[in-house]
């Protein structure tokens, strides 16, 4: 299993960023490699990505969202992978994102990619793109504000 942890501080109040956060069908702008993202329910999205001429198709579930903290979700089918990004208020006008991403690469390709840590320069680089949008306005900030709560775990916590 491959792991990319990435954080970035953005110019922008806290709700403001994890509004745009949670439009995940905006994520074509500043994922690479994403193509579509469609929003089925609150807790269910499916993805298109093309990565290194390969595209694949999955469903991914988000299993924990609570406003202006986190959002965590994890694959349901197709590529095998799970998340998580908080959001951290360091002043009035300035939040860090942080994003670890777990991900099972397939093929050479991936494997030799995050061998040589490719994915976490792509993550780096997408995150820019993000804190330049957001700083730009380029965004309309809008979102679901709802929580998702965390199953219980095996020790039932």
């Amino acid at each position: 299993m491959a792991t990319v942890n990435a954080d970035i501080d953005v110019d922008a109040p806290i709700s403001s960023v994890y509004n745009q956060w949670t439009q995940f069908e905006s994520f074509p702008q500043f994922l690479s490699g994403v193509d579509e993202v469609v929003q089925i329910d609150d807790t269910h999205t499916h993805w298109k990505v093309s990565i290194a001429g390969v595209t694949r198709e999955f469903d991914a579930e988000i299993t924990e969202q609570i406003p202006d903290t986190r959002v965590a979700w994890t694959s349901t089918g197709g590529e095998a992978h799970a998340g998580v990004v908080t959001f951290h208020r360091l002043d009035a006008d300035t939040t860090r994102v942080s994003l670890r991403l777990d991900w099972e690469p397939e093929g050479f390709v991936e494997k030799a990619g995050a061998l040589l840590q490719v994915d976490d320069i792509q993550i780096g680089k997408d995150l820019h793109t993000f804190k330049e949008l957001m700083e730009s306005n380029g965004f309309t900030p809008g979102g679901w504000r709802g929580t998702v709560d965390r199953a219980p775990d095996a020790t039932g916590q």
